[in-house]
Order: structure tokens, then sequence, then C-alpha cells
């Protein structure tokens, strides 16, 4: 019998650069946009095709950029009826933590942070906790954890360690 051999997975390792290289452009891409002045075909050739759209008030339009679950930021970049950048935002601060209250619904929640890192059922407790990576500075990885009952709305939040990160992996 032929022993097995060992192929490196091209299509995963070509996305996992990817997604590294995305995260590892944005200092320079940000810099490259300037409110009041960079057109949305300035932010879509510095940032990519948006995870989504939203709608704002009089054709406004807000671009969502995930870097999640590898990345620690989140942007909103918003885009005026005339075609011009109106603003630039890293969403993931303790600012917009404090802004996710009991009650509010997912959709709120999602367009607040953006796609978070992690979504997962918590069957036994009939809710689902939706997780985003963040830095705490000056280098700390940390989650932010919004717990949602049956009827995908805010119950709790909290703060927690990465659950990726090396004190949640035991052993020892």
């Amino acid at each position: 019998m032929k022993p097995a051999t060992r192929r490196p997975r091209w299509g995963l390792i070509a996305l996992l650069g990817a997604a590294l290289g995305l995260g590892a452009c944005d200092p320079q891409a940000i810099s490259e946009l300037h409110e009041g002045v960079s057109t949305e075909a300035d932010v879509v050739q510095r940032f990519g095709q948006p995870e989504r759209v939203w709608p704002e008030a009089g054709g406004a339009r807000t671009y969502e950029y995930n870097r999640q679950p590898a990345g620690l930021r989140n942007y909103m970049i918003t885009i005026g009826a005339d075609g011009t950048m109106t603003a630039l935002r890293q969403v993931l601060t303790p600012e917009n933590f404090a802004r996710v209250q009991p009650g509010q619904g997912v959709e709120d929640v999602r367009r607040r942070l953006g796609k978070p890192a992690q979504q997962l059922p918590l069957p036994l407790k009939n809710q689902t906790v939706w997780t985003w990576k963040f830095l705490e500075p000056p280098s700390t990885t940390k989650a932010f954890n919004v717990f949602f009952g049956p009827d995908m709305r805010v119950q709790r939040t909290e703060i927690g360690p990465d659950p990726d990160g090396p004190e949640m992996r035991g052993g020892g």
C-alpha cells in the first residue's frame, strides 16, 4: 500500500493569506481616504466590495466592512447621496459597546457593530451569543459578547477574554 502524502491545501492557504492581508492594508487604505473628498469609487478601490450596504436618510448609504473573525476591527463607511465619503469609522469601540442595550434587536446590533466573529446557540439557556473580537489598548485581544433571547433581542452584554486566546486554550 502506498503511503498517503500530505498535499498543502493551497485554496485554504490563499484564503487565510488574503484575510490577513486585508487587515494589514487597512491603515494604508484609511490614510488615502478623506471625508468630503474621497468618492464611492475610491472607497471600493481601497476596501473592495462591502459585506453589506445599509440605507441611510436622504439617499446616503453605509458600507459595512468586516474584519472578523481573523481581524480585530470592523469599519462602517458612509457615502453621501452625492457619492462622496462622509464618514469612516472603526466601530468596535467601548463607546459603541455601551450603546448596545437590553431590548435592542439583532439588526440594530449588527448595524452598529458589523458582522460578529462568532454566533453560538446556547440551547439549554434558550439564548444565542454573538462575539466580536477587539483590541483593548495597548495590545490585549478581548471579546465583546451579546446574549440574545429567543426573540433575538438583547438580554445582556459582557466583555471577556478572546475565545481563541491563549488563556482559553487550557493544557499545561
